[in-house]
């Protein structure tokens, strides 16, 4: 077992600006705490450092779990999941009608295998954009590597 400590977890807090780097849910909105998820997931190799760890909300982690790729239900083809460290938010998702729709194959399948649109987390974002409390992560994205 991999361990997160505490000074590498507020780094990464600090990093995202204490939102999720999937779907954007501020950790002031959760009852849960947001988790440090493992974008490469230690079973496929992943290591416990800065440049492979994001902030995640409870159900975008529950969702995504240790996976690292996913069907683009456009295509159908198998795609690596959206990487915080390595992607631009905006560049694979956009957002209508309070929807986090993909803009790529790695967008949709991230956006489908995380359940973006589930009307209540739709719902959700609605009430938490009346209060501040909800935006995309853009803040919390990561400069494309060269």
């Amino acid at each position: 077992m991999t361990v997160v400590t505490a000074a590498l977890r507020r780094l990464v807090e600090e990093r995202a600006g204490n939102v999720c780097e999937y779907c954007g849910i501020s950790a002031k909105a959760t009852f849960a705490a947001h988790e440090v998820d493992h974008v490469i997931a230690v079973k496929h190799g992943g290591l416990t450092e800065e440049s492979n760890l994001a902030l995640a909300c409870l159900v975008c982690n529950q969702h995504k779990g240790s996976d690292i790729g996913s069907l683009d239900p456009e295509s159908g083809a198998l795609v690596p999941l959206f990487h915080p460290r390595r992607d631009s938010w905006t560049e694979h998702f956009e957002i209508m009608d309070l929807q986090i729709l993909g803009r790529t194959p790695s967008g949709r399948a991230t956006a489908r295998l995380l359940q973006f649109n589930r009307s209540d987390r739709v719902r959700e974002r609605a009430y938490l954009t009346r209060v501040g409390l909800w935006g995309p992560p853009v803040l919390a994205e990561s400069p494309p590597r060269p």
